[in-house]
């Protein structure tokens, strides 16, 4: 396919020099008729050739089988248990004015949840692990508007079937450590100024 491309902006690029420094130059020597086939028709011919079918199959099973590459392997939560994480958070380089005066130097701390409140719900789960799908479905949050679902592992193609929800994302590592999250399924909301977190033990069948 990156060939095709290529070849067609080749064909586009000569095309427009030709006409840039098209002048007749007369007639010089014996001439004799073409028998190579036009670029476009060979074009034409490639395009008419590749398997379309077999592409789209394969873009179809990489969005299928895509996951991001800094996932992290959370343990399962092994008990009850709820804590709050501190947001604040330190300036990686200075804040420049219009004026280029520095506002906010670097390394200057503070914290997002004093200045803006977040109103989602986020719940961690493992897509790989059946009982922690089978908990969300029982739980309140499917049908809470500010539920934010976030998969540490799994397809959430999958996911979503199962579900039967449009709106599943990944947990990459920055969100899990800016979280604070060591385990799922878990829960994040919002109390104040910090982030409060609670593990849902899965109970054992019987």
């Amino acid at each position: 396919m990156r060939k095709i491309i290529t070849f067609i902006t080749i064909i586009l690029t000569i095309s427009m020099q030709g006409e840039a420094l098209a002048k007749d130059l007369g007639k010089y020597g014996a001439t004799y008729p073409i028998i190579e086939e036009d670029a476009i028709s060979q074009l034409k011919k490639a395009i008419a050739k590749y398997d379309w079918e077999k592409f789209k199959s394969k873009q179809k099973e990489k969005i299928k089988n895509f996951k991001p590459k800094d996932l992290v392997d959370l343990p399962v939560a092994k008990e009850d248990k709820v804590f709050k994480v501190d947001m604040t958070g330190a300036i990686k380089e200075d804040i420049i004015g219009r004026d280029g005066k520095i506002i906010y130097p670097k390394g200057y701390k503070y914290n997002p949840m004093e200045y803006v409140f977040m109103r989602r719900i986020i719940v961690f789960i493992n897509g790989k692990d059946e009982k922690q799908i089978e908990w969300y479905k029982k739980s309140p949050y499917p049908t809470d508007m500010r539920t934010m679902l976030l998969i540490t592992d799994g397809s959430y193609l999958d996911v979503r079937k199962k579900l039967n929800t449009l709106t599943v994302y990944y947990a990459n590592r920055e969100i899990i450590e800016r979280m604070g999250i060591k385990a799922v399924p878990s829960v994040a909301v919002q109390k104040g100024t910090e982030l409060e977190v609670q593990e849902y033990a899965l109970k054992k069948e019987k």
